[in-house]
This record gives C-alpha cells, structure tokens and sequence, in this order.
C-alpha cells in the first residue's frame, strides 16, 4: 500500500497537471465558422449599446489566430461620473462602476482560463507630451487564447455585467502585448505553492 506521502504528492502531481491542462487550453486556432458564429453571438447579445459599436474591433483581434495564450493591456479613463442608462441606479461613482464590473468579471475570465496579471490605478505624472490622452488605470489580463476571449465576451454580454463597464468608462484603448521579459510566472508559482503544501503535510 503507497505511504501517505506517496499519496500526499501523487494527489498534488494531479492538482498540478489538471491545473495546467486548465491553464494552457486547447491552442486550436479558431476556424472561420467559430469566428462568424461568436460574432453573431455577440451583435445578437450586444443590442444597442457600447459593445455592439466595438465588434469591428473584436473582429479584427482574432483574424489570424494562432491558438496560443496573449494579454490585453487596457488604458482606462473615467467618466466625471457615473453614467448608466435609464432604469440603472447604483449612483454616481465612475469608479465604483469600474468596481462592480471587476468583480461580476472574474468568474467569467477563470471559466475560460483567463486571469487579471497587473491593475494599477495612476499615482502622478511624469513624461507627458501635449495633448496625449490622460489614463487613470492601467490593467493587464492574460487571455488562454482568442477562442477564450470571445467566449468570455458572449458570456460577459449575455449576462448585462458589461453596463457597469461602459458606465464608468469616458475612454479606453485596448491591445493585446505579446511579452518580451515578465517575471510573472504564473505556472512556476502554483507550482511552487503545491511544492509547498506537499512538504506541510509530508514534513
């Protein structure tokens, strides 16, 4: 019969192994037939609202897609204040909005393997050329792929969470970064917290 701690690291190897499987995706490239089907999916969900005016955008990030993971880096300005549209009080706070479509969004990007990497809100100014425009957050969000992103936005729309986003959002310029040097690991850092865990309950 395998010992304990045979059994401790044989069950933390699974954890690990089903979390990269989780993490890494499929890294199929979307076909055209997906691309078309999300879009229609998305301008049947969007109605008239901001993310209906966005699916030119959308169509453009995932043309030629190579099925492997990437991140968005967003630029975000806020509105003086709140704007929702009529039958939506939660007040008047921009950021609050910005707040509750934060937190109505993780569920949706760790459905699909997609995790917020780095949100900084502005602390002062620096280097600004005139007539640049003026962000107050910056965010960073690691996409498991296209194929994620887009089913993210489906659900993202279907649901109505996104009515926060462009209540409190004045202007934003996203793109997505394929990075050069990051020492955000997030394989190595679960990773290293199993390893931990394993020699807690073996030691």
């Amino acid at each position: 019969m395998p010992s304990h701690a045979t059994m401790v690291w044989l069950a933390l190897a699974v954890i690990y192994a089903a979390f990269l499987a989780w993490y890494r995706g499929s890294r199929r490239p979307l076909t055209p037939q997906e691309i078309d089907h999300y879009l229609a999916e998305l301008r049947r969900r969007a109605g008239e609202g901001a993310d209906r005016q966005h699916l030119a955008d959308v169509a453009r990030l995932v043309q030629d897609d190579d099925g492997r993971e990437f991140v968005m880096q967003n630029l975000i300005r806020y509105r003086p204040a709140a704007l929702y549209p009529p039958g939506h009080d939660f007040g008047p706070s921009a950021v609050a909005a910005d707040r509750r479509y934060g937190k109505a969004i993780v569920p949706y990007l760790l459905r699909y393997g997609n995790i917020p990497v780095f949100v900084a809100r502005r602390s002062g100014e620096f280097l600004e050329p005139e007539g640049i425009d003026r962000w107050d957050v910056v965010a960073m969000v690691r996409y498991r792929s296209r194929r994620d992103f887009l089913r993210f936005a489906v659900a993202a729309t279907r649901d109505r969470i996104t009515v926060h986003k462009w209540a409190a959002i004045e202007k934003t310029q996203v793109f997505p970064v394929t990075p050069i040097v990051s020492l955000i690991l997030v394989r190595a850092t679960v990773g290293v917290l199993l390893a931990a865990v394993g020699l807690l309950l073996t030691g």
